[in-house]
Order: structure tokens, then C-alpha cells, then sequence
């Protein structure tokens, strides 16, 4: 029988609840357990697929297509099981599988309620995700007091007391702000959001409190006294420099032990050698590259939260510390485009819309044309594409549909029908909803022999999608007769995936439509990623006149 350990967060948003469930997780299946996470988003969107990265961060996808929280990136990144359509759901989901069993009569005339109707179907939506393992990890989004959460907490309440006392445990992420005139932490926030969920009918077994600093001994046995959690349950949880860090501080003040006693789980010690050689590998790197991210929402990292991960895996497989300096794509110009010149490589990213895109043509051109490693990931392929088409095919007006409608020279356009994963046929136009219109999940492409894009993958591209747009085909002619290679098409609509400039011309030069970050783990890194930072360091030798290996 699966057992639950619920994850909620008080006081502030942000304090890493994700990185906390996601560590708690690698500590368990350590331990030879299988475990899956779940995130429950309040919000009413259906899904996070039409919010504004700047709002709610990057969106993750998952293999089956499924928009989610960028949370679930974490989950994949700390813990072997992948992530599904189920690990993740939101209010606007539940409400809307509410309304249209209501339509449909299921509730044979009843009035549709918050509890139970609500409350049931959030509890079926969990143990849907949480088929087949041993613990199922439930992070509940938000901060305890607001309006929104209510009916998830209520749920989870509802499904402990169904489930019994040893088959779920309640850990509560809090926040102790340090005052500087005082010269204390403060425990009084913690207090009064355990009263906040006490007062809703859940007790914590363990409270994990967030600070600058360690929490003391002293203050943890405040807490415990005033929130009626036992001393040992009161975890400090402190700023640290890397996230690979977090395991085993909670391993450490033993909170898989008192997770597995209260769910009566018999497995073995933990074993986290893993994440302390991963913690030496990131504290101690032999070299440095400085990477150019050029996007246009460099005011939150977040936006870009698996790509930078996935930098930073592929420098830690190659010893190296990946530094990430974010340019705004919309104050590149080509006057200012030789401040590209101070960098080891230059990355477009993924995105939407029009704002900053002659920024990012720039920084494809001067990476082109000045031999820097370029990589552009979905939008970066498409512009990269573009400013080839522009300036090297002589497709003077080359532009993207999405940009601009009439353009003479449509390189990029919508293509208004293709074959779904599960083989059904879906059609889009410029009028469809933004929600549910885009290739989404993992899809598979044959490589073209003798390319970098074969020497990194092999016969067969296997990746995650996220876009609308695609290279157009009629194009495709003119654009490889002027020296573009298209390296990658897919098996079932033959559409380009990867494009990228001869070896011969370019040191390293590739476009891909896919996201090829979703797929990186600290542990294996990503092909990709690798190839990439291995061209960056050596142009970093070069900045430096260093030849000597690695």
C-alpha cells in the first residue's frame, strides 16, 4: 500500500519546498524505496502553460506531454523516477473535471459542493500519481492562510484520516527571519502558521525551518514547545551553496528516520556517497567558462531554471565551473554586439513572442560570424535559422510568421496540422487558444550520419518539445544550398530539429527545437550539454592562449 508524506509551506512562498520534497525523496529511495513526488498547484489555470514565466518561472515538460510546474524538474533531477501528466495537477484542473462530471449527471442531481465533491476528486487526482510505489511525496503549493489552498489541505486532511496514522506524515516548511537589530532569529512566524494548519485539523510530525543561518538548539526547542512538535522533528533547514547539499543536511538531523518510524517502513541506512562526491565535483571545479545567455527575461532566473542546471551538470562532467551571465536580448544591437566578444559562448534560449528577437538575431550572427560556440534551443534554432536565411542565403526580409504575418520570406511558420502521440490528428491556426496548441513531449528524429548532431546523439534524437513554430519546408532547399545543415528530422512529419553549421566552417555551431534540458541530470549531465561546454572551454584556452588538455 502506498504511504504519504504531505509538504506544505508557511509563512512566505519561495523558501524551496520543492528542493526540500525533491531531497527527502533521494534520501527514501536511497534507502531502496520507490518514490514518486506530486505538486498541487492552487492556481486556477488549467495548467502553467500560458503564464508568464516572470509570474510562476519555467514551464517543465514531462515525456507525455504534460506543461508543468518547474518544480517536477527538480523531482527528475534528485530521483530516478520520471515524472508523468499525474505528478502534477492544479486547481483549474480539478474544478474543470468537477464541472463536466457535473454536466455529464454523474452526481445524479446533487448539489455540487467543496467538500466532498472538490475535495474527493484532489484525493483521486493523488492517488492517481501515486500508483505502484512505495511513498508517495505530495508537495501542496502556496502558503498556509491563503483562500486558494484551503481545499487542497482540507483533501489531504481528509485522505490522513482515511488512510490511518501510520500510512501518512505531515512536514511543514517554515521560515524564521533573522532580525539584524534584535541579533535573533525570530520564531514568532513559525508559531502562528502551525497554529494556521493546526486550526485547519493537521498536525506536523516535523518542521523543517528555513533561515540564513543554523537554527540553535535553544530556538528549536521554543518552536517545538509552541507548535507541539517534538524536539527532534524540528529540522533546521539553512542557506547552503549548492542544493546537492540539502540530502544530506536532512539525512543528518535524521528526517527519513523519523519519516520511515512514523510510517512504519523497515528498509536500509541511506546511502547518499552519491551526493557527497556530487557536492566535491561542484565545490571543487579544475576550470571556468563564462556562458552568454541572451533571453529576454533575465530579471528571474527561474525562467531558464533547467537550462541552467543542465550547464552547470555538463561542467560538472567536465570539471568546470559554468558561469551564466544573463543579457537582455533587447539591448543587443549591432553596435553593442561586440560586448558578446568577453564570452566563452553565447546560448539563445527558448520563448514567445517578438520582444528582444532582433537582439537574439545579433547574438546568433556574431556567434557566427566571429566562430564563438552557439547554441539556440527552440526559438534560438528558429532564430538562428533566420539570421542564416537573412544573411547568408540572401533571404534579405526572413522572418518568422509568429513575428511578423506577412513576411516575403516566412523561414519559420505555423504548420496548422499534425500527428499527436497518440496518433490523433490535431489542427491549429493563428486564432487557436494559446493552451493545448503547441507539440508537446518527447518525440524521436533520425540523425543525419557525419554531423555533429550524430556525433553527440547517434542515429536517433529522442527529446522533449514545447513550441509552435517550425522551419519552413519550403525553404529547407535554398537554405541547405547555402550551407545550413539540417542534422535532425522527425520519423513521423519530417519537420527539422536540428540545425547546425559544418565543422569545417565552425567550431560548434547547433540549433535544436527541443529541450534538450529537461533530460539532464547532475549525475549523467546531457550529451548535448556536454559537447557544448567542452567547445566552450576550449574557446576559453583560446581567449587565453592555454592549448593544454583538460
Amino acid at each position: 500500500m502506498t504511504k504519504y508524506v504531505f509538504v506544505t509551506g508557511g509563512v512566505v512562498s519561495s523558501l524551496g519546498k520543492g528542493i526540500a520534497s525533491a531531497s527527502l525523496a533521494a534520501i527514501l529511495e536511497s534507502r531502496g524505496l520507490k518514490v514518486t513526488l506530486i505538486k498541487l498547484d492552487p492556481y486556477l489555470n488549467v495548467d502553467p502553460g500560458t503564464m508568464s514565466p516572470m509570474q510562476h518561472g519555467e514551464v517543465f515538460v514531462t515525456d507525455d506531454g504534460a506543461e508543468t510546474d518547474l518544480d517536477l524538474g527538480h523531482y527528475e533531477r534528485f530521483i530516478t523516477t520520471r515524472m508523468k501528466r499525474s505528478n502534477n495537477f492544479t486547481a483549474g484542473q480539478v474544478y474543470k473535471s468537477v464541472l463536466e462530471k457535473e454536466r455529464r449527471g454523474d452526481y445524479l442531481g446533487k448539489t455540487v459542493q467543496v467538500i466532498p465533491h472538490v475535495t474527493n476528486e484532489i484525493q483521486d487526482f493523488v492517488k492517481r500519481g501515486a500508483e505502484g510505489v512505495d511513498v508517495a511525496i505530495v508537495e501542496i503549493g502556496g502558503t498556509v492562510g491563503d483562500i486558494e489552498s484551503l481545499p487542497f489541505l482540507e483533501a489531504v486532511r481528509q485522505l490522513s484520516l482515511k488512510a490511518g496514522p501510520n500510512a501518512t506524515a505531515f512536514v511543514h516548511l517554515t521560515y524564521l527571519p533573522f532580525i539584524s537589530t534584535a541579533g535573533e532569529l525570530k520564531t514568532k512566524p513559525t508559531q502562528h502558521t502551525v497554529q494556521k494548519l493546526r486550526e485547519i485539523g493537521i498536525q506536523p510530525d516535523v518542521l523543517l525551518c528555513r533561515a540564513d543561518r543554523e537554527v540553535p538548539a535553544d530556538e528549536r526547542e521554543k518552536i517545538s514547545l509552541f507548535t507541539n512538535v517534538a524536539a527532534h522533528g524540528v529540522i533546521s533547514m539553512w542557506d547552503v551553496d549548492t542544493i546537492y547539499k540539502v540530502p544530506r543536511l536532512l539525512h543528518e538531523q535524521g528526517l527519513d528516520e523519523q519519516i520511515c518510524m512514523k510510517l512504519q517502513l523497515l528498509t536500509r541506512p541511506a546511502n547518499l556517497q552519491r551526493w557527497d562526491h556530487l557536492v566535491h565535483e561542484v565545490l571543487h571545479p579544475q576550470h571556468e567558462v563564462t556562458i552568454a545567455m541572451c533571453g529576454k527575461y533575465t530579471d528571474l532566473s527561474d525562467s531558464y531554471k533547467s537550462l541552467n542546471e543542465a550547464l552547470r551538470h555538463a561542467g560538472i562532467q567536465q570539471h568546470t565551473r559554468v558561469r551564466i551571465e544573463y543579457v537582455d536580448s533587447e539591448t543587443l544591437t549591432a553596435e553593442t554586439a561586440d560586448s558578446l566578444q568577453q564570452y566563452d559562448a553565447i546560448l539563445v534560449p527558448g520563448g514567445f513572442g517578438k520582444r528582444g528577437i532582433e537582439g537574439k538575431i545579433v547574438a546568433a550572427r556574431y556567434a557566427r560570424e566571429h566562430r564563438m560556440p552557439y547554441l539556440g534551443i527552440c526559438l534560438g534554432m528558429q532564430v538562428a535559422t533566420i539570421e542564416f536565411a537573412r544573411h547568408v542565403a540572401g533571404l534579405t526580409d526572413a522572418n518568422s510568421t509568429e513575428f511578423e504575418p506577412d513576411s516575403p520570406h516566412p523561414v519559420i511558420a505555423l504548420i496548422d496540422e499534425w500527428q499527436d502521440r497518440d496518433g490523433t490528428i490535431q489542427k491549429r491556426s493563428e486564432k487557436s487558444d494559446l493552451g493545448g496548441t503547441m507539440r508537446l513531449g518527447a518525440q524521436s528524429s533520425d540523425v543525419k550520419p557525419g554531423t555533429l548532431a550524430h556525433a553527440i546523439y547517434g542515429d536517433v534524437v529522442t527529446e522533449r518539445h514545447r513550441h509552435r513554430y517550425e522551419a519552413n519546408e519550403q525553404y529547407l532547399d535554398q537554405l541547405q544550398a547555402a550551407g545550413l545543415v539540417i542534422s535532425a528530422i522527425t520519423q513521423r512529419e519530417k519537420l527539422t530539429e536540428m540545425v547546425e553549421l559544418p565543422t569545417h566552417q565552425h567550431p560548434w555551431y547547433v540549433g535544436v527545437q527541443f529541450h534538450p534540458e529537461f533530460k539532464s541530470t547532475p549525475w549523467d549531465g546531457h550529451p548535448l550539454f556536454i559537447s557544448y561546454i567542452a567547445a566552450a572551454l576550449a574557446q576559453a584556452r583560446a581567449h587565453r592562449g592555454d592549448t593544454a588538455a583538460a
